[in-house]
């Protein structure tokens, strides 16, 4: 999951932990940490890109300031930081961290696209429309 955020931004833990990587992959800076008493194999919580402040093996607690992103550039037209959730090799929604009472607060709106018109502006808005095709002189083979 893509959140928006500008370079230099504090990231903060999502759950308690423990940082089971802080380091470069791919010349990018990643964290992880494994969500303690999530079970076997634990769940495991991914930042990126980012510059850490924790070291492995540090314990960590839900909202104490664990990375600060790192500048782009970005897949994101703006900064991003990259969430992820994971169980052993299955990717996970990771929304699911969330209290129910931030799921409960109305649909999610997508950001806006910019250079891109609104549907029905634009030299876009005109559809043409191929002609019709009319009954064919043709006869089909028996």
């Amino acid at each position: 999951m893509d959140l928006a955020a500008a370079a230099g931004s504090r990231v903060l833990a999502a759950a308690d932990g423990r940082v089971s990587f802080a380091g470069r992959v791919a010349g990018r800076g990643v964290l992880a940490v494994e969500v303690a008493r999530s079970g076997s194999p634990p769940l495991r919580i991914t930042y990126e890109p980012v510059r850490a402040l924790v070291e492995k093996d540090a314990d960590v607690r839900a909202g104490e300031p664990v990375a600060v992103l790192e500048a782009g550039p970005f897949h994101c037209a703006a900064g991003c930081l990259h969430w992820g959730l994971r169980r052993g090799d299955a990717y996970l929604d990771p929304l699911s961290l969330l209290p129910p009472s931030l799921l409960r607060r109305g649909p999610s709106r997508l950001l806006p696209v910019f250079g891109v018109p609104e549907p029905g502006t634009g030299p876009a808005a005109v559809v043409s429309r191929p002609p019709r095709a009319g009954p064919s002189r043709r006869r089909c083979p028996r």
